[in-house]
This record gives C-alpha cells, structure tokens and sequence, in this order.
C-alpha cells in the first residue's frame, strides 16, 4: 500500500523502469501553473512560476515586469489597453 501522503492528486504519478528493469510509480509535485495573460489567456513571459512562497522570496524586479500592467497582461493586450485609454482621453 502506499503511504497515506501519496494518495492525493497533488502528487502526480510518474511511471518509470529502474536499472534492473522493474517498473516503480515516483511522486512527484505538480508544477504550478504558469501565470497566464488577463484578457488573451497567453503564458506571461518574464513571470516568475512557483509557489507563492517560493515567488515572495525572489527580489521584486524578478517576479514581473515593471511596467503598467506588468504580470497581469501581456505586452500586446497592454499595447491595446494603454491605446484605447489615449483615444479616450483625445476624444473627451
């Protein structure tokens, strides 16, 4: 039977063939989800990935990009928000 730790889903089961040709089950952590773009739904380069434990430790300018909307959009859907507030401003 396998330990009680390992029944869950949040490990996940990795089937692999030892040296001696046996075949084991290892349990591995699943990995956190990369952080995704807000309106476009795209992985967010230059977004640290980690558990928010592991994402606080690192210094500040590492875990997003300083810049309006850094780790929230993508550079793209952040060009298209920061144009459309301009023309609003222009056309008030």
């Amino acid at each position: 039977m396998v330990a009680p730790k390992y029944r869950s889903r949040t490990f996940r089961r990795v089937y692999i063939t030892t040296p001696s040709g046996i075949n084991k089950i290892l349990y591995k952590r699943r990995r956190n989800a990369a952080p995704q773009c807000a309106d476009c739904e795209k992985v967010l380069p230059g977004v640290a990935r980690g558990t928010k434990a592991q994402v606080r430790a690192l210094p500040k300018s590492s875990r997003r990009p300083e810049r309006p909307y850094g780790g929230r959009l993508c550079s793209t859907c952040t060009r298209k928000v920061i144009i459309a507030k301009a023309r609003a401003l222009a056309a008030a």
